[in-house]
This record gives C-alpha cells, sequence and structure tokens, in this order.
C-alpha cells in the first residue's frame, strides 16, 4: 500500500485530496502544514492556518507543522527538509491550475525520489464545486482578495447558491470558480472523512476597506461529535 502524505491546509482542495487518496485505498500516513511567517506566502495557504491541528484531530491523521520563511524559492526548501524525513513513497496536492505551485511540488519530488499525486488537476471548476456540495462537505469561506467580493462573503458557507454567484464574478470579473488565483480562501469544518465535526465558536471578520479584501479569523473553535 502506497505511502502518502498530503500538503494540507485545511481548505476545500486539500481535504477532497485526502478524501481521494483514502477512497483510493492509500496510506494516508501525514498532512504535512507549512506556515508561513509572513502575512502571505507564495505557495501556501495562510488565513487560520494553525486551525490545521484542529483539522488533524477531526479527520484522525497526525499532522506534521513546520514553519516556512514565506520567501519565493526559500518555501521549496522549507517543504524539502520536511518531507525528507518521512516515511512516505508519495506526497498528494489539491492543486487544480496552478502551474507554479505544481512545478515546485514535482521539483521537490523529483529529488526526493517520490511521487506526486494531483488529483484535481485541470479538472472542471464548475464540476469540482458542485461535486464538493454533493459529497457533503461543508465548506466557508474565509479570505476574499479580488475584485467583486465584500464583506458578506467572509464566513460564507458554499452551497449551490454561492456556486451561482461565483459563477457571476466569473463572468463580470473573471474570477476563478475555485480560487485558484488566491480570489478567495476556504476552511473546511466537516465531511466524509471527519471523525467530529469542527464548530466555530468566535470569529471577527477583519476589513481593509482601502483594497476591498479581508479575511475571517477564527479566533475559538471547537470539536464536537457528530
Amino acid at each position: 500500500m502506497m505511502g502518502i502524505a498530503v500538503l494540507f491546509s485545511g481548505g476545500k482542495d486539500s481535504v477532497r485530496t485526502v478524501h481521494h487518496c483514502l477512497k483510493k485505498g492509500y496510506d494516508v500516513k501525514y498532512l504535512v502544514t507549512m506556515i508561513s511567517r509572513r502575512e502571505d506566502s507564495w505557495m501556501f495557504h495562510v488565513p487560520n492556518i494553525r486551525l490545521t491541528e484542529l483539522s488533524s484531530e477531526a479527520i484522525d491523521i497526525p499532522l506534521i507543522s513546520k514553519e516556512t520563511s514565506g520567501k519565493k524559492e526559500e518555501e521549496v526548501e522549507d517543504l524539502k527538509k520536511v518531507l525528507k524525513i518521512l516515511d512516505i513513497d508519495a506526497v498528494a496536492c489539491g492543486g487544480i491550475f496552478s502551474n507554479y505551485q505544481k512545478t515546485r511540488f514535482e521539483k521537490v519530488c523529483k529529488e526526493l525520489k517520490l511521487k506526486l499525486l494531483s488529483p484535481f488537476w485541470h479538472a472542471d471548476p464548475e464540476h469540482f464545486m458542485r461535486e464538493t456540495i454533493d459529497l457533503g462537505f461543508d465548506v466557508r469561506i474565509v479570505g476574499v482578495y479580488a475584485e467583486g467580493f465584500d464583506k458578506s462573503w467572509l464566513g460564507r458557507e458554499i452551497d449551490k447558491k454561492t456556486v451561482e454567484d461565483l459563477k457571476e464574478l466569473n463572468e463580470k470579473y473573471g474570477v476563478s470558480l475555485v480560487g485558484e488565483g488566491g480570489e478567495y480562501e476556504t476552511f473546511v469544518v466537516d465531511g466524509l472523512i471527519f471523525k467530529k465535526r469542527i464548530k466555530i465558536v468566535d470569529s471577527e471578520k477583519i476589513w481593509d476597506r482601502k483594497t476591498q479584501s479581508g479575511w475571517l479569523w477564527i479566533k475559538k473553535a471547537v470539536l464536537i461529535d457528530k
């Protein structure tokens, strides 16, 4: 059985990747989270990233969490150092269209003689979103960074109405339906692979009027029985 480490942010793409690997019968040994020391990152998810500890407990797969400089290309070496010491055969990532990420993940895996799995690479965006809903994943939008979004999107559950609204933003502003260009970020609170549900107890919307962007700061979240 192939031993896998999934690059994990707690968002929809990485959670779907864990689900895919488990469904395929792979041994998902680790969730790997890279935490940027900067307020942004070239390669990794930032909003509420430390909540992956809770996600790991909810899904019941060990988490390997390491800090990264957040600086271009240095992030790649930081990731390599983490993967190098793990007893795995392959790395799985949830990328759909980001060549920037994928080429760097490929480089790391090639150097470490690991296989790279990208199960949703070039998936149809609308199909991916609707399938995520149909599979029962409870996904919340926790960051918006593109024209067309406003403060009301923060904390919003991704349901069929949300997908239709995203399609409108796509037609009007070119926003990616899956947020692959960093237009929005997500956090998954429940789904098929969750042994427990994540309940958001306290949160605050942080909004920058100048840039018309912001994020949902999840101050407190707990695990509850399903």
